[in-house]
């Protein structure tokens, strides 16, 4: 991407949600270009849109803001809308290629949540190293460089459950809003059941797909216990923020790139420890890649109190 890719992007990116008629409120607006420059930039291999509504108009708003803007700009046709649950992605198609074929010890440190304090585990529980290696099989195979996806294929391990039930996508049509007489087929990838039979639990695979380097783990049938775990324990809140290229008409200012949180109890040495260092060297030399659209990177670590948490 060059700078003039940015400004095009977020040009674009203004009028199809005045389009689609999405009332986003300017910080989550703002929230959502920084997501899709994160993307295109080969920064982040997915994001969790979390703001702009709930579900399921907030999913019509978002395909169709997609469907719009691909059919503008071909930096968008490797991006997938991704839906497990009641939460709804924006995937990277190349991103999650990458991502998956980074071995887990590469990527995860994990923090065992089943026991009072949590502890740091060097290695993952046998349990989750296969099932996480699995999982990720799964997301390779499902979002591969090709425009379709054939729900017969038989590429992914029939291990976690039978492929018909393994594979819920659905393509739905999405009207532009611009042109109401012309209507497309466009994807929406449907995972909800895709961990079903599985120990690998939402918030151990969100930490994955995000990015993050410390990933929360615990089995289904311990959730309570790994809420009360975290619920009571000081945290450390890791941002990583990031600055744009300067650009004509718009100031040099900071966002927010991703934040996730570690107990402060396995966090003393905050931005030091190793783990820190590794995922901000790694992001770095990503930047290095892409620093017509970024200018720098930092991380930024905050110490939060106990409260209530939802896994």
């Amino acid at each position: 991407m060059e700078i003039r890719d940015v400004d095009e992007l977020a040009v674009l990116l203004d009028s199809c949600i005045s389009r689609v008629k999405w009332r986003l409120r300017p910080s989550a607006k703002r929230r959502l270009e920084t997501d899709i420059l994160a993307l295109c930039s080969g920064l982040r291999a997915v994001v969790m849109v979390d703001y702009g509504g709930r579900m399921p108009v907030l999913q019509d708003h978002l395909c169709g803001l997609i469907c719009l803007m691909r059919k503008e700009s071909s930096m968008l046709l490797h991006l997938r809308i991704m839906v497990i649950e009641d939460m709804i992605y924006i995937v990277h198609v190349a991103g999650l290629t990458e991502l998956s074929n980074l071995s887990l010890q590469q990527q995860l440190h994990f923090v065992d949540l089943e026991v009072d304090p949590p502890q740091l585990l060097q290695t993952s529980l046998m349990y989750s190293q296969s099932e996480f290696r699995r999982v990720q099989q799964l997301f390779s195979s499902i979002f591969s460089s090709d425009a379709v996806v054939d729900p017969s294929h038989n590429a992914t391990p029939p291990s976690i459950m039978p492929k018909s039930e393994l594979i819920e996508y659905k393509a739905v049509n999405v009207t532009c809003v611009a042109d109401s007489a012309a209507s497309q087929q466009f994807e929406i990838f449907d995972l909800s059941n895709c961990l079903r039979d599985t120990q690998i639990t939402i918030p151990s695979l969100n930490g994955w797909l995000l990015g993050y380097p410390v990933v929360y783990l615990f089995r289904k049938e311990n959730a309570a216990n790994a809420v009360y775990n975290l619920s009571t324990k000081y945290l450390h809140i890791y941002k990583i923020i990031i600055s744009r290229q300067r650009m004509p008409n718009r100031k040099d200012s900071e966002e927010e790139l991703m934040s996730f949180s570690v107990p402060y109890a396995l966090s003393l040495a905050g931005d030091k420890e190793f783990w820190a260092e590794a995922f901000l060297a790694r992001l770095q030399a990503k930047l290095e890649a892409c620093k017509q659209v970024w200018s720098r990177i930092r991380l930024e670590v905050t110490e939060c109190h106990p409260q209530a948490i939802v896994l």
